[in-house]
């Protein structure tokens, strides 16, 4: 079987280079993903957490530093798999820590690589199925461990298809840390034994306020003490037209709104400017304002946040917050993150990603979806002509991930069982 699977990927990967080459994915780090390690790397049995991008690194952070914590003489190693992900991986990532991008899932590929870096345990975030990966580990007598373990409707229907072929592989993880039993039912339904299967909860419910900045971000976009803040976050291609329509319309009610733009994808910065241009505003890249290159301009000016890891700052110093990925099928991003700092958030129908979280905030009546342009407009209006009204809906957001917070703790329980 894993013959014909290293031949299925190998054909993929032969087809899919054009794809990678054009969306610039031959990053400087793929010939880690090669296997291709400095020689000078020596590792001592370190805890290997992989987190795929972003999201993922964000939410291991504090399961991170709990283990680190319990093992202050342990050696970790965080693996991801986006540039973007690498560079938060290495932002929290401590002296002794190292960083490298997931190993592609050849099997001569992943048996060097864990050859060479030989952990004392391998932590997945969020269910991702490494066939040789996984096998080989297990081979190894290397306990696996999944965390905020979930399956999306999309890949639910998939693995039933192929539950026969994907049963054995599933049972060699040696424990599941599933975000809900809704998650934990579908497990059991592909086969996975139920001693293997616990329901430890959702990790982005136990985020952290580290902004200890948040304020100066005022300051560097110039703005006056009246001005608003509308920050678009997390936002894709298809989305940044419809924002900026709606916050044209929105301008000519509250002329002294400041429109934010934070891409997922800060690569695609450039492009955004010349929406913003073709709308008739000032674009104005805050990575520019960072590096003192120029002074931010009152006129017109719309900002693009093209930095990584200062999303969540500016959150913090935001009036009103639309998550994107959800008003076109890209499943939606973190609301949590805004939440978490206050805010009640704006966003789109499409939250496939995060629907156990959207669904709670709906139900307790703390999140808006809106579903198109004009909704988008009316929800920011109704927040900014209701400033008390908006304050209390984002404690009631605080207060309701609060309620829910305590993944991390058990998921590390669960880990030193195992170390």
């Amino acid at each position: 079987m894993f013959i014909i699977y290293d031949f299925v990927l190998f054909l993929f990967v032969i087809l899919y280079l054009p794809v990678f080459l054009i969306k610039g994915k031959m990053h400087k780090g793929f010939s880690l993903r090669l296997g291709m390690l400095p020689k000078t790397l020596v590792l001592r049995r370190p805890v290997w957490i992989h987190a795929v991008s972003v999201g993922e690194t964000i939410a291991v952070r504090g399961l991170w530093r709990r283990l680190k914590q319990e093992y202050p003489l342990k050696e970790f190693l965080i693996s991801t798999i986006t540039p973007t992900g690498n560079k938060i991986a290495r932002r929290m990532a401590g002296d002794s820590d190292y960083i490298i991008y997931l190993p592609l899932d050849f099997g001569f590929v992943v048996k060097k690589v864990i050859d060479k870096i030989n952990p004392s345990i391998f932590i997945i975030t969020e269910t991702e199925i490494w066939p040789n990966l996984i096998a080989y580990l297990h081979r190894k007598k290397i306990p696996i461990v999944v965390v905020n373990g979930r399956i999306s409707d999309a890949s639910y229907s998939g693995y039933l298809c192929m539950r026969f072929l994907i049963k054995p592989i599933l049972n060699k993880v040696s424990i599941f840390c599933m975000r809900s039993k809704r998650d934990a039912d579908r497990l059991l339904s592909l086969g996975v034994s139920k001693d293997k299967i616990q329901v430890t909860g959702n990790m982005k419910f136990d985020i952290r306020d580290e902004d200890e900045k948040a304020m100066d971000y005022r300051a560097l976009l110039n703005l006056r003490a009246d001005e608003k803040i509308f920050l678009a976050g997390s936002t894709h291609t298809g989305e940044e037209e419809i924002i900026l329509r709606a916050y044209k319309s929105l301008l000519l009610l509250k002329p002294g709104l400041r429109l934010v733009i934070a891409p997922r994808h800060v690569e695609r910065a450039g492009k955004i400017e010349g929406l913003i241009i073709k709308q008739g505003f000032n674009p104005t890249c805050i990575s520019q304002l960072m590096n003192h290159e120029h002074r931010a301009p009152y006129a017109e000016a719309v900002f693009i946040l093209d930095t990584v890891g200062n999303l969540a700052s500016f959150y913090s110093i935001a009036d009103v917050v639309f998550v994107g990925g959800s008003l076109i099928n890209k499943g939606g991003h973190n609301i949590l993150e805004p939440a978490a700092r206050g805010k009640s958030v704006l966003f789109g129908p499409y939250m496939s990603n995060f629907q156990d979280i959207a669904d709670l905030f709906l139900e307790n009546k703390v999140g808006i979806m809106v579903r198109d342009e004009e909704g988008l407009k009316i929800g920011a209006k109704e927040l900014l002509d209701n400033p008390k009204e908006t304050a209390a809906l984002g404690e009631k957001a605080r207060e309701l991930i609060s309620a829910n917070q305590g993944a991390t703790r058990l998921n590390a329980e669960q880990i030193t069982k195992l170390i």
